[in-house]
């Protein structure tokens, strides 16, 4: 089979390397890739905004299925459109997508279909929600309703941090600008995956990443600074109630609405005292966590994906290996506000020698003389796979250390709630 991957992020290489070992598969294409995915296909150059263009190209290299990474294109309605040009996509349709693109709808549809989450309010106006700020009090979390590439999230400590994430939210009278306002949910958080064929679920593994940029869970959120898979926290207990509580009610409430979710449903979990809340829906593949989840997966992942495409996830077989596996994300100096580009990563053939190592790229490109340097924010994801999760770790930072990257830095404490 023919594939296109959309995306360029470690999340896509994690997926290209998972993908090229597919007996399935004849000829991978990423779209637009990285230096890392193209050790495992061919990068083209496709603006991904014009669906025209990937409709284009995948009718000219007959590709017979379409692999969406990012949340952009899924929202944008980039599966509906090369679904309806008889190109078949894994990924949700538009309207499945708004489940990660808003999340006041997800939270309209947890109450709907009684799925446990927090309390929460939504505003247009930012004198009504600084209002229900001051009479609430704090902790209380405050969220842009849109896509806010994993930023868009501040858990305010006082009600003063409240009210400055309402104002640079809606303040500035933007048309359209929404916020949801919750209460603030005590437990450990988790990540937790499933495949969903618009009618079955099958449940994938559990996850834990660290948002926040510093050791201890300092400082701004990001993107993801690490992972490690299995979340402990997740026991076979909890994995039934989220399935039986969450993902499924989910499932169910999208088919009776008219439109059914056909790919990875990624739920960010609270384990709370009395069992897991839904914190936010995904609708993909997570990032940093693909790279804990890819090394992991014993199955064959492009039948998976075919199976979920198809409709066929009910006769779909699942295996994982018994090792834990755990990432530690290698960031430019500067993220996540400034990220400084442009320099010279070093010695990174040292590291992907080591036994039970993978390196994914992430922000990376190659200079026209052939070096690697960083071109984003969260740059490389260096993954070590073993026994235990603590084994893990230390061969994912026995790794880190062997690269050669004055302008990355890295937190040194993932893994830390596992431990």
């Amino acid at each position: 089979m023919r594939v296109l991957l959309i995306g360029s992020g470690g999340r896509e290489h994690a997926l290209a390397w998972k993908l090229a070992q597919s007996p399935l598969l004849e000829t991978l294409f990423i779209a637009p890739g990285n230096p890392g995915t193209a050790l495992c296909g061919t990068n083209v150059s496709i603006d991904v905004t014009r669906h025209a263009e990937v409709i284009a190209f995948c009718v000219k290299e007959r590709i017979g299925l379409v692999v969406v990474g990012p949340e952009a294109p899924l929202v944008a309605g980039l599966v509906d459109e090369l679904e309806a040009s008889g190109i078949k996509a894994f990924g949700p349709s538009k309207a499945a997508a708004r489940l990660e693109g808003s999340k006041a709808f997800t939270k309209e549809l947890c109450v709907e279909a009684g799925i446990p989450t927090a309390a929460y309010a939504r505003f247009t106006e930012c004198e009504a929600a600084k209002a229900y700020v001051r009479a609430q009090g704090a902790p209380i979390v405050v969220k842009a309703d849109g896509l806010a590439a994993g930023k868009g999230v501040v858990v305010a400590e006082t009600v003063e941090q409240a009210l400055a994430a309402v104002e640079d939210n809606l303040g500035g009278g933007v048309p359209g600008a929404e916020i949801v306002i919750e209460e603030c949910m005590f437990g450990e958080e988790a990540s937790f995956f499933a495949l969903v064929d618009g009618t079955n679920a099958v449940a994938l593994a559990s996850a834990q990443d660290h948002k926040r940029v510093g050791d201890g869970d300092t400082g701004p959120n990001t993107g993801g600074m690490g992972a490690y898979s299995p979340a402990p926290v997740v026991t076979a207990e909890i994995e039934a109630r989220v399935m039986a509580e969450i993902i499924n009610p989910t499932v169910e409430a999208m088919a009776r609405r008219g439109t059914p979710f056909k790919g990875v449903l990624f739920a960010g979990l609270m384990i709370t005292a009395t069992g897991p809340k839904l914190i936010e829906y995904n609708t993909r593949f997570g990032d940093p966590e693909c790279e804990v989840l890819m090394p992991r997966l014993k199955s064959d992942l492009l039948a998976l994906l075919l199976s979920t495409v198809e409709g066929r996830l009910s006769t779909a077989s699942l295996d994982w290996r018994e090792e834990a596996a755990l990432t530690v994300v290698f960031a430019a100096r500067g993220y996540p506000a400034k990220p400084q580009t442009g320099t010279v990563i070093g010695s990174l053939e040292k590291a992907t020698a080591m036994t039970g190592v993978t390196v994914f790229h992430a922000g990376t490109k190659r200079r026209n003389d052939g070096v690697l340097v960083a071109n984003g924010g969260r740059v490389l994801a260096v993954t070590g796979m073993a026994a235990t999760i603590k084994e893990a770790r230390d061969r994912a930072y026995e790794a880190v250390h062997a690269i050669d990257w004055p302008g990355g830095f890295y937190r040194n404490d993932i893994g830390f709630r596992a431990l």
